[in-house]
């Protein structure tokens, strides 16, 4: 067995699809011969879900129209003309004006009873024993009555149902009215409510045509008044489950019997439905089943094929692009990959999008760490270059100074300082990322230098708050374009040149401009420089080497943007974070 499960998992998955769909097949034809033998015991279940169906709606539409009737008698036993009527009858003696109130009790109770179609009559017993009746009226007899007005009396105020018998065929709503106002409730009874309705018209209304409806309150039948069969025998058979169904032979006939038992009223719903009657109907959903069923096979069948082999053909695509990976040939197995916008995005497209930018990344990270580093080793080059035994020229600097000091030659002694402090700071490679402050410094001994060679054609200005000097910077950033500044707009000018550096932040980034009122440059110029085809003239660092400096340090998002034009003079924009603590 672990043997059969072994080669199984190391099949291809085409195997795996066609050993799935030879199982299928050999399920299916067990189940459609199970089908077969199954189709009849689902039998009394077809007829149940049949009843219940009517059995619900049926119930819902009579137990809604009796909550509405239920809602009639709330609202006059609520009615404040009827309240105030019945107080009046209440200490009214036999006179004239307790004949105008009946009469007015009459028409009220007209009023109620003109629109409800459902309702035989209504009738009012006031606190004196005096019946009052509108509608198509009929005499309760005491015996009734009393029972009726006792059953009020009980349920406190509350609604009670009595059943229809073999004198009045009448479902009659009862409770009794008590006084009350908004003022005073004193709950003083005033009179009982009497309201027959025409159960046989609600249930010809609410009842579909097919089976026949019995409605039972224990023992008490409901509906109808005088049933076609034994119910006696029918009842025996309820259990104490909410929902059911069983059969039944009466005169001679079997009944398929589903009841319901309501929730609010605690009657139990009853449909009886010849059983033969839907027996044609259960033949043809048997052969709609197996002639559904077999469509369905077939259907399967063809789609399994074309499933795996939409499933295995990219797979296999992308297997043998992996392989050409893992020999290192990124570049083909990139190639290999065809057009994005005719691929599913499934999870087998998705997968084979996210392998081709996964070579796309690798490619472009080869790309980016050979030229890096050698970027780095040109670098360590011009470093070891310019360390010129750093130590014997500082000492050498500071020597000069100190003569300078001695014979009160303070330019040379302010040149030298400033000197030795750019060098200290340039030739240095331990800090390549340094504080605001300190390019700042960098900036200004260079300046200090730059002065004394052009006096007053140079007009420098610096305008950084210092609450910006704590932000990091790449070494060197300020300085080689201040140089440059000099170089290309003060010294071709035989007039003087002003340079400004200064600092302003936005929503996301902090931005340092150094702009001067020099030549500016031409468009062609311009463009050149921007895509990195203009080479410098120098042995400094240029504008290409800055920005690639910034972008590695804070991201793409940041750099060097130039800004010029002939006659306008030179602006160059640096974008860094505007917050760079960590």
């Amino acid at each position: 067995m672990e043997k059969w499960f072994r080669a199984y998992r190391h099949m291809k998955i085409r195997n795996k699809l066609s050993i799935l769909i030879a199982l299928t097949i050999i399920v299916t034809f067990a189940f459609t011969t199970l089908v077969q033998q199954y189709a009849f015991s689902i039998y009394d279940r077809q007829l149940y879900d049949k009843s219940s169906q009517v059995l619900n709606l049926s119930s819902s539409a009579i137990e809604s129209e009796l909550q509405r009737i239920e809602q009639i008698s709330y609202n006059m036993v609520a009615d404040v003309q009827l309240q105030n009527m019945l107080r009046s009858l209440r200490t009214s003696g036999p006179d004239y004006d307790s004949h105008l109130l009946r009469l007015n009790l009459i028409d009220r109770l007209l009023s109620y009873i003109g629109s409800e179609p459902n309702l035989f009559s209504i009738h009012l017993i006031d606190s004196n024993g005096t019946e009052h009746a509108a509608g198509n009226t009929y005499s309760i007899g005491s015996a009734k009555k009393a029972r009726i007005m006792q059953l009020a009396g009980e349920a406190g105020g509350g609604d009670v149902w009595v059943f229809p018998d073999e004198n009045d065929s009448a479902l009659i709503s009862v409770r009794d009215i008590r006084s009350f106002s908004t003022t005073n409730i004193d709950l003083l009874y005033l009179g009982t409510l009497i309201i027959r309705v025409n159960l046989d018209a609600i249930v010809r209304k609410s009842v579909a045509e097919e089976g026949e409806l019995l409605i039972l309150s224990d023992s008490d039948v409901v509906y109808p008044r005088r049933p076609s069969f034994d119910t006696a025998v029918i009842e025996d058979r309820l259990n104490e489950d909410r929902k059911g169904y069983f059969t039944e032979t009466s005169g001679g006939e079997t009944l398929f019997v589903s009841h319901s038992r309501s929730a609010s009223t605690g009657w139990t719903y009853l449909n009886l439905t010849p059983y033969n009657q839907v027996f044609e109907r259960i033949i043809f959903v048997k052969r709609l089943v197996v002639i559904v069923f077999g469509v369905i096979f077939i259907l399967v069948i063809l789609w399994g094929i074309r499933f795996s082999r939409s499933l295995t053909r990219p797979i296999d695509e992308l297997i043998g692009r992996m392989k050409l990976a893992e020999k290192g040939n990124f570049a083909e197995a990139n190639v290999l990959s065809g057009d994005d916008a005719s691929k599913a995005m499934d999870e087998i497209g998705l997968l084979q999008r996210t392998f081709r930018l996964m070579i796309e990344r690798i490619n472009t990270l080869i790309t980016e760490n050979y030229s890096n580093r050698l970027l780095l080793k040109e670098t360590e080059f011009k470093a070891l270059q310019a360390q010129i035994n750093p130590h014997f020229l500082y000492n050498t600097l500071e020597s000069i100074n100190w003569i300078a000091k001695m014979n009160k030659q303070t330019q040379i002694s302010q040149m030298v300082e400033a000197l030795g402090l750019l060098l200290r700071n340039s030739v240095s490679l331990k800090e390549p990322i340094v504080t605001l402050a300190d390019e700042i410094a960098i900036v200004r001994s260079y300046i200090t230098i730059q002065k004394f060679r052009f006096g007053e054609r140079l007009v420098f200005s610096l305008e950084i708050p210092e609450r910006y000097h704590h932000l990091k910077v790449p070494k060197l950033t300020l300085q080689p374009l201040l140089e440059n500044a000099i170089q290309y707009a003060l010294e071709p000018s035989i007039d003087g040149c002003s340079i400004w550096i200064r600092a302003y932040e936005t929503e996301n980034s902090l931005n340092l401009t150094v702009e001067d009122d020099g030549p500016g440059m031409p468009a062609d110029t311009l463009a050149r420089l921007r895509s990195g085809r203009l080479a410098s003239k120098g042995n400094g660092i240029g504008l290409i080497n800055i920005d690639e400096r910034i972008k590695l340090s804070f991201g793409e998002a940041y750099g060097v943007q130039v800004e010029s034009r002939p006659g306008h003079g030179t602006r160059i924009i640096i974008r860094l974070p505007n917050d760079t603590e960590g």
